[in-house]
């Protein structure tokens, strides 16, 4: 019997039993569609993590006090110097953070403010939306000037950042020019958001707003990502030799690599456990379609005893009913990844990051197909087993 022939067959067999076949169909299409969408929600996660991450460069190293509050054996702008000796660190220097009451017109609002060295926006990739950014002439003349994160400027302007440039704000009541506003950035890795915060030159910041509590945490750059570790290294020998008290132990050393592969780490165990899921899905499916292919076997008996005495093989019975098990899951496969196309633009409306790939669509058809095989062997096999002559007597 030609291939055709057994191709024709399992589609009559299968139109002939429409509402049982869609039934065990419907389970293989939301199995295939779970495996799209899962794979789609892995990739958008990850995409979503890279894209907080590449506005912050993977090799910074963030050296910050272990403590908050005040700190008996501060970082200081010395260390800076020494850690930037290192062949593999390109550049080292300090910041600070500070916490404030920011004030333009009538409106005030607790807020972040940062100091820091015009360098550290190049690092950092901040770029101004509109005005300028903090020059070298801003610190060596300690112009008492700041930059603001575009959140900070949107909401002290109530939704109209333009107007606040050239114009001054207070913060804890010292008066700064506005000279610039900064595009949004979104995650600084800093564990303070840039969005939300002032900026101003190091020694106008540490002089006029934090004196003597300056704690400053030092942003260090690697000359290469694969340079990181031994920077860390590097970074760490330092801080023993210029900090006896306690030595590294009293500061933390965050680079931001290691978060990035933390982050893409999580988003691919969770696409992990919802494929577990969603294979569960596909193979209980699978039970039911053996469940159909076991109860086709029995109502076709009869019919597999005459296919027999007219000569028909052991191995073109097995294909047969192995084709219809096949076509099943394949359709199901098919519809389930159309499901999954519709599906996404519901995510996004969630705020579930997806993104369709052709990977989603490849696995989801190999698990259904694979389905199909697995569970539609064995009544195949048990069809191409039946004696022919207790098949025709079979009522």
């Amino acid at each position: 019997m030609r291939m055709k022939h057994l191709v024709k067959l399992a589609l009559v067999n299968i139109y002939q039993n429409k509402t049982r076949t869609f039934l065990s169909t419907l389970g293989v299409i939301v199995g295939t569609a779970t495996i799209f969408l899962v794979i789609a929600i892995g990739k958008g996660g990850e995409a979503q993590v890279s894209e907080q991450f590449s506005k912050l460069n993977v090799g910074t190293i963030i050296v910050r006090s272990a403590m908050r509050g005040k700190v008996v054996d501060p970082l200081t702008e010395k260390d800076a110097e020494l850690f930037a000796q290192s062949e593999y660190i390109a550049s080292a220097f300090p910041v600070l953070f500070g916490n404030g009451d920011i004030s333009y017109a009538n409106y005030s609002q607790q807020s972040g403010f940062i100091a820091i060295y015009p360098e550290f926006q190049e690092k950092n990739n901040l770029t101004v939306w509109q005005g300028r950014p903090l020059g070298d002439e801003d610190e060596e003349n300690r112009n008492k000037c700041v930059v603001l994160g575009g959140e900070l400027a949107y909401v002290l302007t109530d939704g109209n950042p333009s107007e606040i440039l050239g114009q001054t704000i207070t913060i804890n009541h010292r008066k700064f020019e506005v000279v610039g506003i900064y595009n949004r950035v979104g995650d600084s890795g800093s564990g303070m958001s840039y969005d939300d915060s002032a900026f101003l030159p190091y020694t106008v910041g540490k002089r006029y707003l934090l004196g003597k509590s300056a704690n400053p945490t030092i942003f260090v750059q690697a000359t290469e990502l694969e340079a990181v570790q031994l920077a860390v290294e590097d970074i760490t020998s330092v801080l023993n030799e210029t900090h006896r008290g306690g030595g590294a132990e009293q500061f933390r050393i965050l680079d931001a690599g290691s978060r990035l592969a933390a982050a893409q780490e999580s988003a691919r165990t969770m696409s992990l456990l919802l494929l577990a899921v969603a294979t569960v899905v596909l193979i209980v499916s699978g039970i039911g379609i053996m469940n159909v292919m076991f109860v086709t076997v029995k109502e076709r008996t009869k019919e597999i005893g005459i296919l027999k005495a007219i000569g028909a093989r052991k191995r073109e019975i097995l294909s047969q009913f192995l084709l219809e098990a096949v076509i099943i899951s394949l359709v199901g496969g098919l519809l389930g990844v159309v499901f999954g196309y519709f599906a996404v633009p519901l995510l996004e409306f969630l705020d579930l990051p997806a993104l369709p790939s052709v990977t989603g669509v490849l696995l989801g058809l190999l698990f259904s197909v694979i389905t199909g095989i697995f569970f539609g062997f064995y009544p195949a096999l048990q069809a191409a087993g039946l004696n022919p002559i207790e098949a025709l007597r079979y009522e």
